[in-house]
């Protein structure tokens, strides 16, 4: 299983980005082989709308079934949604840390998006 963690780099050490539209990148974990692929998403830093749903685009080409990200919007929580992702919400210092919480089975699946559009 393929999951989605936002991030500001480019290995499990990175610090974990709290913002998931606007990450500038994804750390697919994939749990069956412990090993991970990373995702650009830096089109949407400074995109003026979109980011989320892009984001989420991004995330399901890759092949997630979830995503754990600090913060999700209304717009990126429904693209999610819509195409069957799970979402959890939490902070981490590093996308290790998230991994190794999502693991041992930690995190609470998200019913809604926690914060308002253009977070």
């Amino acid at each position: 299983m393929k999951i989605a963690f936002s991030s500001s780099g480019d290995s499990l050490e990175s610090p974990f980005d709290s913002r998931f539209g606007r990450c500038s990148k994804f750390i697919i974990y994939d749990d069956s082989s412990d090993s991970f692929d990373v995702v650009d998403n830096t089109q949407n830093l400074n995109a003026v709308q979109g980011a989320g749903i892009q984001a989420a685009q991004n995330v399901v080409k890759a092949g997630a079934v979830a995503v754990v990200s600090g913060h999700c919007g209304p717009k990126a929580f429904k693209a999610l949604n819509v195409a069957g992702l799970k979402v959890y919400n939490c902070e981490f210092r590093t996308v290790k840390e998230a991994v190794s919480a999502f693991k041992k089975g930690e995190l609470k699946e998200a019913d809604s998006a926690d914060v308002d559009g253009h977070w």
